[in-house]
């Protein structure tokens, strides 16, 4: 006998939309999840490169401002310091260069940060040759007070030197003036052993001195002119004067300059040869033009370079019925 198993019992069928609704609600949400996340996300970084690009816009702000001011400084240093221009020149090269790589990176809008930073060190290394130029300037200014305080010194002392050197020239002047002042006093001759003899001649031509004014002929002067080891050899001047026994001068009209009293007349003029620190002998006759002597003293004064070298006096008398 068979055994039938009773019939089982059917399940009815499953409704699986209510799964795949919630499946989907649950992905819609993940979607919108994601979508608000990334628009968060994108919100986030819009802010960073918000602020990054405000930093970096400052930071150049800062970084032109900084080179503005090394450009005026460097600007206003070249023109009012015209005395550095050979400094200037000689950095020019490398100044130029950093300028204008400063300003390449300036200008750039889409400059990084690192070029940026690079245009900051190179700004400050901009800064740094302004500063020694500026430093230069001041050590030239240092040694110029100095050259002009050393220079005042030297043009005192040259106005000093000039003054002693005047000075002393005047000194050598007035020595020199004075040594040929005492060489010239010194070289004036000196007369001695003045003799004064009254000579008759006679008609046979035999001389006889006298001394009656009657039978003078004429005068007849003998001197020494001394040794004398300043005036040099050569031919002297001697004037005679000789003032007759009425005090009058006898002369032609004839004058001559004499040290101490002016021009005065003479009688005479000889000229002598004179040779150095030797005694040389002198003698000359002098006679009146009419031939005619006063009784009484003729006074004879023999000069040299302008000084009395000598005097003597002679004494001519009337004479008696048989003189």
């Amino acid at each position: 006998m068979s055994y039938t198993p009773a019939d089982t019992p059917q399940t009815p069928p499953t409704d699986n939309r209510n799964i795949v609704y919630a499946i989907l609600t649950i992905l819609l949400l993940g979607t919108w999840g994601y979508i608000i996340y990334d628009k968060s996300k994108t919100k986030e970084m819009l802010g960073q490169k918000d602020t990054q690009i405000m930093y970096v816009s400052s930071e150049k702000d800062s970084i032109q401002m900084a080179f503005n001011n090394a450009s005026s400084k460097l600007d206003s240093f070249s023109s009012a310091n015209t005395k550095m221009q050979g400094a200037l020149a000689s950095q020019n090269a490398d100044i130029l260069n950093l300028k204008e790589n400063i300003s390449k990176i300036l200008n750039d809008k889409n400059a990084t940060s690192a070029e940026l930073k690079h245009a900051k060190a190179m700004i400050a290394e901009l800064n740094g040759k302004i500063d020694g130029l500026f430093a230069e300037n001041e050590k030239l200014k240092g040694e110029n007070q100095q050259l002009t305080t050393t220079n005042t010194q030297l043009s005192t002392d040259k106005d000093s030197l000039t003054a002693q050197k005047q000075n002393l020239q005047a000194n050598l002047s007035a020595t020199e003036a004075a040594k040929r002042n005492v060489e010239d006093i010194a070289s004036t001759l000196h007369a001695s052993n003045l003799s004064i003899l009254a000579i008759d001649k006679k008609h046979s031509g035999k001389e006889k001195q006298t001394s009656t004014a009657k039978k003078a002929d004429f005068l007849r002067f003998t001197f020494d002119l001394d040794e004398n080891m300043i005036s040099p050899s050569g031919t002297k001047e001697l004037y005679i004067c000789v003032t007759g026994p009425d005090g009058k001068p006898i002369t032609d009209g004839a004058t001559f300059t004499t040290r101490s009293d002016g021009a005065i007349p003479y009688t005479s003029k000889k000229e002598v040869n004179y040779e150095q620190g030797k005694r040389t002998p002198v003698s000359f006759d002098w006679q009146k033009e009419d031939g005619k002597y006063q009784t009484g003293n003729y006074t004879i004064i023999i000069y040299n370079n302008g000084f009395k070298i000598g005097e003597g006096v002679k004494t001519l008398k009337k004479g008696g019925l048989f003189s």
